[in-house]
Formats: structure tokens, C-alpha cells, sequence
């Protein structure tokens, strides 16, 4: 069961940085996968390469400070 989703961000200038959200309730592991989706598609936008250019491909943030890198489920 988890009770905090923690969201990780990678700046631009290389920084690692998380996001703490905690849930009202326990929910389980499938369940914040969902919370983690919505939520990333709420802060960021995702982008396909262009060109041939696989290293514009992924979630970027829509403050445009970096990128969204995956989440951590925790009790």
C-alpha cells in the first residue's frame, strides 16, 4: 500500500529533483501508477523526436525547467 507519491524531475542544469504528494488514503501500487500518470500529464507535455533526433523525446515540463523522469511509490 502507498500513502506518497514521490514524482522525479531532472532540470536542465542537472539537477535531480523531487516532488512530494501525499495521499489522502492508502492506495496500492496500481492505483498510484494511475495518480502518477494524471498528474504527469497535468505538469508536462510529451514530445516526439523530429528528424531523426531521438534526444528530443520524452516528457518535458510545461514551466519548460526540465524534464519529468518517472515516479517512486512509498509508504
Amino acid at each position: 500500500m502507498c500513502k506518497t507519491l514521490i514524482i522525479l524531475i531532472l532540470l536542465f542544469d542537472g539537477t535531480l529533483t523531487t516532488q512530494t504528494i501525499e495521499l489522502k488514503n492508502s492506495v496500492s501500487v496500481n492505483d498510484s501508477s494511475y495518480y502518477a500518470k494524471a498528474h504527469r500529464e497535468i505538469i508536462s507535455k510529451h514530445y516526439w523526436h523530429k528528424n531523426g533526433d531521438y534526444t528530443k523525446h520524452g516528457w518535458y515540463l510545461n514551466n519548460d525547467t526540465g524534464t519529468y523522469q518517472g515516479f517512486i511509490c512509498s509508504n
